[in-house]
């Protein structure tokens, strides 16, 4: 039975707010190159996820013998001890993801309650940017020595934290440039960038390798240091057109959304009380909270699956690459495919069949590690196909329920409760590994997870469509 879309709202009350999607309607279509400007922020940033956080510098660099004490990286690779050894970086790698998480935790709604208020996203999104690439460029000083590991995973945890206040703010502009006609799609188009942009990435890396590394020694791990400067390059030149061309909502600009920071909790604490108190935006409350479960899973996957790759399976340098680009490529199709069927079928159908399909491939995954490297390359690569279409679905369910004016806060909420609950996934993975000294385990942490998410998705109500 299709849904009934609801009569638009003809009143900005508590009782019936205006949703922010709903501001679009009947205005000029948005032009072409502000979405494209839009959407190039997610290529522009998505190599400190793909190349630093995932595929290349934490899988290749930060979790092997280069960051193990001499006497230990001396040992054969089967050795116990170095086996423990190497899943205790891996351990660490989580732990450092779990303490960013709770950061975003407490920062990412206030400050999306303060950008709302002063009609500064872009002002934040550029904060949060330049961040990110400061962090980027501090992993030159990331010397392959057990003394510098905790230094680059606190860079990488910085990085992660500056990374996703500036995507709160990226995801509060979607409002500015969307309908509900076609959120879905364009939701998409930035995510599917997103993997796009880590496709090329991850290809100029290759041509580096298999190069030689155009002659620079690999002493040092200057190669692996090269790697991050450039991905800090990439994303000064591509994120610039979202400051140029894309607007930002207007401001709420209401006297007590200018308290200051600490008194912002409190407005914070009403804010939440009141979403759950008003008929009209329940739903949204509830979302927020099961979405938090869910997408701690998706993050989980990308942060420790070229780990799982490297350690578990044996995949060296060029598998890791080569696994990196299909899964890009996979990911960025099946999102871009699956923004088309979120307008269609509702964003919450799409959720739901990403997870089942997660949580099937996951365990498959776990049961069956002893098969060899193609149940990785299988599964794993079906895993990813599966988390592009659930992060957009999640993003577009919650742009169609937003209402006006607390874009920022709302997406800050987005924040706090699902890429902030990182610290869950984080936190499964790293006491699943100190248990068993076995970094295979780590893969049922992030299952329960993903499952968890899946169980509390089930009862919010869908979304309608208009």
């Amino acid at each position: 039975m299709s849904e009934i879309p609801p009569p638009p709202a003809h009143a900005n009350s508590e009782a019936v707010p205006v949703l922010g999607l709903q501001k679009q309607l009947g205005g000029a279509p948005t032009k072409k190159s502000t979405i494209l400007s839009w959407a190039l922020w997610d290529w522009g940033l998505q190599p400190f996820n793909t190349i630093i956080v995932t595929f290349i510098f934490t899988a290749l660099y930060l979790t092997t013998d280069a960051f193990l004490p001499a006497d230990v990286a001396a040992m054969a690779d089967d050795h116990p001890a170095k086996e423990g050894a190497l899943a205790d970086l891996a351990s660490g790698l989580g732990w450092g993801s779990t303490i960013a998480g709770l950061l975003i935790l407490f920062l990412a709604p206030v400050l999306g309650q303060q950008a709302d208020a002063q009609g500064r996203q872009k002002l934040w999104l550029g904060i949060g940017t330049i961040g990110t690439v400061l962090s980027m460029l501090a992993l030159w000083f990331a010397e392959p020595a057990p003394a510098f590991f905790w230094f680059a995973v606190s860079m990488i945890s910085a990085g992660t934290v500056l990374g996703e206040i500036a995507a709160v703010n990226s995801n509060a502009l979607l409002v500015s440039i969307a309908t509900p006609q076609n959120v879905g799609r364009i939701s998409g188009l930035g995510w599917g960038f997103g993997y796009v942009g880590g496709v090329v990435a991850l290809i100029l890396v290759v041509v580096f390798y298999i190069s030689d590394w155009f002659g620079i020694p690999d002493d040092g791990g200057l190669p692996f240091r090269l790697i991050a400067i450039g991905c800090a390059v990439w994303a000064i030149v591509f994120c610039l057109p979202v400051f140029l061309k894309v607007p930002e909502p207007a401001p709420l600009g209401k006297p007590d959304r200018k308290a200051g920071f600490f008194q912002s909790y409190a407005v914070l604490a009403r804010d939440v009380k009141g979403l759950y108190q008003s008929p009209a935006t329940r739903n949204t409350f509830w979302f927020l909270l099961s979405s938090a479960v869910f997408r701690d899973g998706l993050a989980g996957v990308f942060a420790f699956g070229a780990v799982i790759a490297s350690q578990v399976f044996g995949f060296g340098f060029i598998d890791i690459v080569v696994f990196g680009v299909a899964a890009n490529l996979i990911a960025g199709i099946s999102t871009m495919v699956s923004g088309r069927w979120d307008d269609r079928f509702g964003p919450k159908a799409i959720i739901v069949f990403a997870l089942t399909g997660m949580v099937v491939a996951g365990l498959v995954v776990f049961f069956f590690a002893d098969v060899g490297q193609i149940v990785f390359w299988i599964f794993g690569l079906a895993l990813c196909a599966f988390v592009g279409p659930a992060q957009s679905a999640g993003r577009s369910f919650l742009a169609r329920v937003t209402p006006a004016g607390r874009e920022g806060e709302i997406f800050g909420l987005y924040a706090t409760t699902g890429r902030a609950a990182s610290w869950m996934s984080a936190a499964l993975w790293s006491v699943f590994i100190s248990i068993t000294s076995a970094t295979i385990f780590g893969v049922l942490g992030i299952v329960i997870v993903l499952l968890a998410g899946l169980l509390l998705i089930l009862p919010v109500k869908p979304t309608t469509r208009a």
